[in-house]
């Protein structure tokens, strides 16, 4: 499945376990010697009574990750139609991070309930002396400006005067191993059109650049109404296509709008 390109393995272990080991989403992650994907997604029963589904998140590069907002939506639609008689309008996931609840708005669209952001430097996390609406760090011989949130998974928000000439292998590279970051960081590049259009490019943890990243989205649009720069609904243009991301506020979730997509179906022997 993909959502705007950004695209994954489904699994359903509904009634077989499935638990890969590193080694294993790295073979089924490989576009030349395996299936391919941006990240591995293993579905399971429910954790929750109030819940449809449960699942798990692995990065191409083998290691588990918190949230995926595109792989979200994914998962939403595959439930719905898969898992589910009745077509509901709407549907509750338990994700890694806490329960997500996911919107149908007919066709391939839906809507998802993501994390409420989180800007305090140890939620993210990042080894800063105190919270601040942007930081500065030194970076591959040049000074940073960045904005971080917490959307589940740890954000660094870059702005940028256009997104087609930004350093994004090179400075999302360089953020990634930077001690600031101890558990990584996925790194936006986010190029503001206007207060409700943005233009974004994500490297992301274990996968590096993707055509989409959902939860790339959302920290952008929290960064910059955090900055002051956005609206509250924002068009969010990422290589892959569009997506809607809004925010009404500190201790409110983002909300996240866009299509999912099936492209195939197999199975994989042991």
């Amino acid at each position: 499945m993909h959502g705007l390109g950004n695209d994954f393995l489904v699994f359903d272990a509904a009634e077989t376990p499935f638990d890969p080991d590193p080694d294993t989403v790295r073979r089924l992650a490989d576009r030349r010697f395996g299936i391919g994907c941006d990240q591995l997604l293993v579905l399971d029963p429910p954790r929750s009574a109030a819940s449809a589904a449960a699942y798990r998140i692995y990065n191409a590069s083998g290691e588990p990750a918190e949230q995926c907002g595109n792989g979200a939506r994914c998962l939403a639609l595959f439930v719905a139609t898969r898992w589910l008689d009745d077509g509901p309008r709407e549907l509750q996931l338990d994700s890694p991070v806490g329960p997500v609840l996911a919107r149908f708005e007919g066709g391939n669209q839906v809507t998802v309930r993501m994390s409420v952001p989180s800007f305090e430097p140890g939620e993210i996390p990042l080894r800063v002396p105190q919270r601040a609406h942007a930081y500065e760090l030194d970076v591959d011989g040049e000074r940073i400006r960045f904005g971080a949130v917490s959307i589940g998974n740890p954000h660094a928000v870059l702005r940028v005067a256009s997104v087609d000439d930004a350093p994004v292998e090179r400075v999302g590279r360089a953020l990634q191993r930077d001690a600031t970051f101890p558990a990584s960081v996925n790194v936006g590049f986010m190029q503001v059109l206007s207060p409700h259009e943005l233009r974004l490019r994500v490297y992301e943890r274990g996968a590096g650049e993707t055509l989409a990243c959902g939860t790339g989205a959302c920290a952008a649009v929290a960064v910059g109404r955090d900055q002051a720069l956005l609206d509250e609904r924002v068009v969010v243009h990422l290589p892959g296509g569009p997506l809607m991301v809004s925010w009404s506020g500190a201790g409110e979730p983002v909300w996240m709008s866009g299509p999912a997509e099936q492209v195939f179906e197999g199975y994989v022997e042991p």
